[in-house]
């Protein structure tokens, strides 16, 4: 295991080597997951790209800290662990609020960022109000209490139908999540407004949704995606907010094909 002292804060990451002239890609969790949620991404891309994943603040088996976060607290802390891990450009696969850390990430330091893939996001998800009734039923009840609801989400039916043992098993990864943790991440996400600041991303970028996605919908993406010049959308059919589980093949193929055309300037 790898832990880095990032600010003050331990954050649990993993690397994972490739040739040197392999690009880098980064990996941001999802609220309530660890970074094995990318587990079979990773297997589709191995010797593709060398690659980085780690629990943020709160999450898995990184510190949680003694405050309220922001989104930018989440940002600082990947730049700072981008440094200590030696990278010095990559690119930034983030799914939700992953997918707002990536863009907060790819305007505070654009310079650590080749392109990204922001995977089920948006420039705002979700209300105050309602991660605010969030918070609540987690302080009453713990992370548990939203497990239900939360998985219901992330996955279609027929791949709930189908892979019973596979939801499950993200359930227990979802319930088990530090209930301060969770809130603090709920806290940045109920702040955070990307609206202003995603215009102002320059990299090259690929957005990538699922097209049953009640969360991060396929509207929201589209908002988006005309707010970043260039970008384009990727919609992953039959599936919900978390597509890379349900379809890795077709996502890792995206991703691949993606950072082969910015890489080479071909398809």
């Amino acid at each position: 295991m790898q832990f880095a002292n990032i600010d003050g804060h331990v954050l649990h990451f993993q690397q994972i080597g490739a040739a040197k002239d392999k690009p880098t890609l980064v990996f941001v969790n999802p609220l309530g997951s660890d970074f094995r949620v990318w587990r079979d991404i990773i297997v589709q891309l191995a010797g593709d790209f060398s690659m980085v994943t780690y629990d943020k603040r709160g999450h898995g088996l990184s510190d949680r800290g003694d405050r309220m976060m922001v989104i930018e607290d989440h940002v600082w802390d990947l730049a700072n662990l981008l440094e200590h891990a030696g990278i010095e450009k990559a690119f930034v696969c983030g799914l939700s609020i992953g997918g707002m850390i990536a863009q907060g990430l790819a305007v505070a330091r654009p310079e650590l960022v080749q392109g990204l893939i922001l995977c089920d996001t948006g420039h705002k998800i979700g209300t105050a109000e309602t991660w605010q009734e969030r918070i609540e039923a987690v302080e009453e009840g713990g992370v548990e209490s939203v497990a239900d609801a939360i998985v219901a989400r992330w996955f279609s039916d027929e791949f709930k139908e189908s892979h019973g043992a596979d939801v499950r098993g993200f359930r227990n990864m979802v319930a088990r999540q530090d209930a301060y943790g969770y809130i603090q991440s709920c806290n940045a996400l109920a702040e955070a407004d990307l609206t202003h600041v995603a215009p102002e991303i320059e990299a090259p970028t690929l957005l990538i949704c699922g097209d049953q996605d009640e969360v991060t919908s396929p509207v929201l993406m589209h908002e988006l995606q005309g707010m970043i010049s260039g970008a384009r959308l990727e919609l992953i059919e039959g599936t919900r907010h978390v597509p890379l589980v349900e379809k890795p093949h077709e996502v890792a193929d995206l991703i691949r094909n993606y950072a082969r055309e910015m890489v080479l300037g071909t398809e």
